[in-house]
């Protein structure tokens, strides 16, 4: 029995996409020679497409005003790997943790009951997934609040904003940032979104 388990298991696929019959996990696939980044959705690898400077300094721009921002015991971070579970992982464009008990000098991925904020930045390529496949996913492993950010009529960043409803398990929209964002969760934070982009 051990014998023909031991063949089945050898004859498992290595190629990244051909994965296993049950997919991939998080530690089978980190440690592939990929030659691109990727996120891990429900075992199989989804390769993250590429980003425009638009969308780069959006981030970047947001990142920086919620680290400055951000007061004990929380922590920003760019493209920070979030393990949702062993079949999924997604790096946010921003993400913000509770770092308590967390080894800053040894974290590969943050899990989710210590992040407090997860904000995508749409892309052309990205749109379904950053408005339905993620705010589902993250709201479903009990994170806080979503910003969604979208590109406006103007080319100025758009923030949705979203809290989790405790008793629905769902986020719902708490209201549309234009110009300027302002919030208290996680923490008060006001950004001019009209600074964020060079026009």
């Amino acid at each position: 029995m051990s014998a023909v388990r031991e063949v089945a298991m050898t004859a498992e696929p290595i190629d990244w996409m051909n994965p296993p019959s049950q997919g991939w996990t998080y530690e089978q696939a980190k440690n592939l020679d990929l030659p691109f980044e990727w996120d891990l959705v429900d075992g199989v690898i989804v390769v993250r497409g590429q980003t425009n400077q638009w969308h780069d300094q959006v981030r970047d721009q947001l990142f920086l005003a919620l680290a400055s921002a951000r007061v004990a015991p929380y922590a920003a971070n760019v493209e920070r790997c979030v393990l949702l579970d062993p079949d999924n992982t997604t790096k946010p464009d921003v993400v913000v943790f509770d770092k308590t008990g967390i080894d800053v000098f040894e974290l590969e991925c943050l899990p989710p009951s210590a992040v407090v904020l997860m904000v995508e930045v749409v892309s052309p390529g990205t749109r379904a997934n950053d408005r339905f496949r993620k705010p589902g996913q993250y709201a479903d492993r009990g994170i806080p609040s979503y910003w969604r950010v979208e590109r406006g009529d103007d080319d100025l960043p758009v923030v949705h904003e979203f809290r989790r409803d405790e008793t629905q398990g769902v986020y719902l929209p708490v209201t549309v940032h234009e110009g300027l964002l302002r919030t208290e969760l996680p923490f008060s934070i006001e950004v001019d979104l009209k600074q964020v982009v060079e026009l």
